[in-house]
């Protein structure tokens, strides 16, 4: 199955004291830039972090104002450009994404590749900075936008649903923070330490840039070493803890809303993370339990049994852990909780058909195989080997999943312990 998997093999350096990952391809007609910067998550840091994001992406020392910059990103022929965060583990990782048409099929474009990296260099090494400050109007205008962000959480009940069961899952573990941080937290933040902050991520936190499209290498370094001139000597090492624990006892915790439909969501540990040898294993167990629309929780619990409108499972693979995600009706709570207990039990006996076994074998080799078609998912592969100490070659990666033993997936459903129960419901009924 996983013969003549081309590898996806980009070439990595070091410029100005980053990580440079260079994948020189004609499979795009356009070209992608991505650059993360890395933080432990911990809550010092967490809403800095999402804030920072958001007021990069306002202006810079060339465009002072968000209007101008927007024009430059329409002069580069509609490049698409996003500063964000995202939470991989216990790490934050700010993402700066940036992706320009290939000038190669372009009638008259020259150097746009170029424009494009320094483009990203404003962001990192040439903010838009007043008296030592980030400019007071976009802060107070973004610590808005966040605070909006964060309390309307509760208006997604699946996204409300699944924080609220990490948070009482993951109490005391870095993990447990939303990554786009906390609301009391912001009015402590002012202009200029959230440029101190700039200067002190941008100088010693580890950065990774993915550059991938129809490139020379040698013009990509140079153009890099030309435009961002970051000064980093001291790079450090980032603590970041992602030992998964075993749950003392199982919890039960219920939250009580104006919602609908009940939302059951299940946290579990999996004692298992990317770089652990049982890994392709876990990618079988999640996809015969829940990954899929062939899945045992789909089937039996929604649809032989009627209890939900979904039921799903998905993995955190960098923390080891696995959350099953359900809406029901609130009636159908124990039978629901009941119902999935047993298919984990299956799992646990080793109850998996050789149908079930091939379509998630078939099913989890597409998902990654089609990351050849992107160059986000390339990068993204990628930089969960790096992040994890482990770099998997794709083929071995399908090699493992292709010749896993449902004896292999039985040692897996042993590992795996259900922490938390949780439930969000309506107000009505008794407690």
């Amino acid at each position: 199955m996983s013969a003549n998997i081309a590898e996806i093999a980009f070439q990595s350096t070091q410029v100005n004291g980053m990580n440079v990952h260079i994948l020189p391809t004609g499979k795009f007609k356009t070209t992608t830039i991505v650059t993360m910067i890395e933080q432990a998550l911990s809550e010092e840091t967490v809403t800095k972090t999402a804030l920072l994001a958001m007021v990069m992406k306002r202006a810079s020392a060339r465009f002072p104002e968000t209007k101008l910059l927007r024009a430059h990103l329409d002069f580069l022929y509609g490049a698409i450009f996003d500063v964000d965060v995202t939470k991989k583990g216990e790490r934050q990782i700010l993402q700066i994404y940036m992706e320009v048409p290939n000038e190669k099929y372009l009638s008259q474009e020259d150097g746009l590749l170029e424009q494009a990296i320094q483009f990203v260099g404003d962001m990192l090494t040439r903010p838009y900075v007043e008296n030592g400050a980030f400019l007071e109007k976009y802060v107070t205008q973004e610590k808005e936008t966040l605070r909006k962000r964060i309390e309307s959480l509760i208006d997604d009940k699946m996204k409300y649903a699944n924080q609220r069961v990490t948070e009482e899952m993951c109490k005391g573990e870095p993990f447990s923070l939303l990554v786009q941080g906390r609301v009391k937290d912001l009015p402590g933040i002012t202009g200029q330490e959230l440029y101190r902050y700039f200067q002190e991520i941008t100088a010693t936190n580890p950065i990774n840039m993915f550059v991938v499209g129809d490139v020379e290498l040698q013009t990509v370094k140079e153009a890099i070493a030309k435009h961002i001139p970051l000064q980093r000597t001291q790079v450090k090492e980032l603590a970041v803890g992602n030992a998964s624990k075993s749950p003392a006892e199982e919890r039960e915790v219920i939250d009580r809303l104006e919602v609908n439909q009940a939302k059951l969501n299940i946290g579990c540990r999996t004692n298992i993370t990317y770089k652990d040898d049982d890994y392709p294993a876990l990618l079988l167990y999640n996809g015969v339990l829940g990954g899929f629309p062939h899945s045992k929780l789909f089937v039996n619990v929604r649809e032989k049994e009627s209890l939900a409108y979904y039921a799903v499972s998905r993995l955190e693979s960098h923390k080891g852990i696995m959350m099953i995600m359900s809406g029901i009706d609130v009636n159908k709570y124990s039978r629901a909780v009941e119902i999935i207990k047993q298919q984990m039990e299956q799992m646990r006996q080793g109850n998996i058909t050789e149908e079930e076994l091939n379509q998630t074998r078939a099913t989890l080799s597409n998902q990654f195989r089609e990351l050849l078609d992107s160059a986000r998912g390339m990068i993204e592969y990628t930089y969960n080997g790096l992040i994890s100490g482990r770099k998997r070659p794709l083929a071995e990666l399908l090699k493992a999943i292709d010749t896993a033993t449902i004896e292999d997936i039985k040692k897996v459903a042993d590992k795996v312990a259900i922490d938390t129960i949780y439930l969000l419901r309506d107000k009505k009924g008794e407690a």
